[in-house]
């Protein structure tokens, strides 16, 4: 048993999430994420005014004391940036709110991001990151890195197409039962996906992630005050971040490198399930950042929720990953390839509906939830949400 001083110590009370096809915000990156806090104080029940602490990730020019003053908190205690990964750190940013409150160091805590392409551009040319290490080499893109490593998941580990394939499926069956994602009435199906034109190698079309304009924000306070605000808190179990090998922003020279960046010695995700106190059968249902198929599936199987190998096809099928009866429900509301992609933070909020049992794709009697972040980054991380029977 260990000992983590996380364990129950902070719950998410609020939630909001919001978007658009990329480009077509009718707002800037600071207003919606405005109305994304002011949305999720009012799910919680607390004043905008009484949030003292402000978590990000992923870059922005919208901090704490930024969003603060707009907000005019009482007080700012606590305003933090998770850096490297860029989806990476969504996970991370749910810990970091969680410690301060668990710390002293804030007492209601809210964790954000937005995207509008008028003031981050596009995603799919990541100049800023592949400059001087990838461009040389003539990949500049997210996709072109992921695939370096998805390809070789496949060829060295033996895991089948199909596990992509069926993770892809699956979100756009749960898609058709969230009517606020962007892939609903527009289901997929096998023959389509399979035509649908190649990105890169092995990716095609439909494995990857859409890009939105939207906003998505949590709002964490101490437990025993979340259960005086709702009935029905998100208790954080256990977070865990960081990198493993010898990966970095400017190499990649992990071992490992089919890994999505959990795993190794001590890993990313070995951590999670020894703070949690929990396995990884004991999961109810996952929300995994899929900015690609192949990313999502390295990720699950890091995480122990899916065999290296051959084997990884006879877990990942369609009717395995499909709520409400599936052995690993998957991405409940359409995910990052058939909801939206808003660097990620709407799986966040799933997770915390998966708990509070009130999903579009809900999963009986869910009481373990996992939000894995951003796979194949440079910083990885993980959080774990529960009920409260399960603390």
């Amino acid at each position: 048993m260990t000992d983590t001083f996380l364990r129950g110590a902070a719950a998410v009370v609020g939630v909001s999430e919001f978007h658009y096809k990329r480009g077509e915000s009718p707002d800037g990156e600071l207003r919606m994420t405005l109305r994304a806090i002011v949305e999720a104080a009012a799910d919680a029940g607390v004043s905008p005014r009484d949030i003292d602490g402000f978590v990000s990730y992923g870059g922005g020019e919208n901090d704490g004391t930024v969003v603060g003053a707009s907000l005019m908190s009482h007080r700012i205690r606590w305003s933090n940036m998770i850096w490297g990964g860029g989806g990476g750190g969504a996970a991370a940013a749910i810990t970091n709110a969680a410690v301060a409150i668990a710390a002293g160091q804030a007492q209601c805590v809210v964790v954000y991001r937005a995207m509008a392409q008028q003031y981050s551009g596009r995603l799919g040319y990541a100049k800023h990151h592949f400059d001087g290490h990838m461009l040389p080499h003539g990949v500049g893109s997210p996709a072109q890195a992921c695939a370096l490593r998805t390809r070789r998941m496949l060829e060295h580990d033996g895991v089948p197409e199909s596990a992509m394939r069926s993770l892809v499926l699956a979100d756009y069956v749960h898609a058709q039962q969230n009517p606020d994602a962007a892939a609903f009435g527009r289901p997929l199906d096998e023959a389509t996906y399979e035509l649908s034109r190649v990105i890169v190698e092995p990716y095609r079309l439909y494995d990857c992630s859409r890009e939105n304009d939207g906003a998505a924000a949590l709002i964490l306070v101490a437990a025993d005050r979340a259960e005086k605000l709702r009935s029905n808190p998100a208790y954080l179990l256990a977070g865990s971040q960081g990198a493993v090998g010898g990966y970095a922003v400017d190499t990649e020279n992990d071992l490992d490198y089919t890994s999505a960046g959990f795993s190794g010695a001590a890993g990313v995700a070995e951590t999670l399930w020894a703070d949690a106190e929990l396995g990884p059968d004991q999961v109810d249902v996952v929300q995994v950042y899929e900015n690609f198929s192949g990313s999502g599936v390295a990720a699950l199987i890091d995480h122990s929720l899916c065999p290296r190998g051959a084997d990884a096809g006879k877990v990942m099928t369609v009717e395995n990953l499909t709520a409400p009866h599936g052995l690993l429900p998957v991405n409940t509301s359409g995910g990052n390839l058939a909801d939206s992609f808003v660097n990620g933070m709407g799986l966040a909020v799933e997770a915390v509906r998966q708990v509070r049992g009130n999903s579009t794709n809900q999963v009986p009697d869910a009481k373990v939830s996992l939000f894995i972040g951003g796979p194949m980054a440079a910083l990885s991380s993980s959080v774990l949400l529960s009920t409260r029977e399960v603390l």
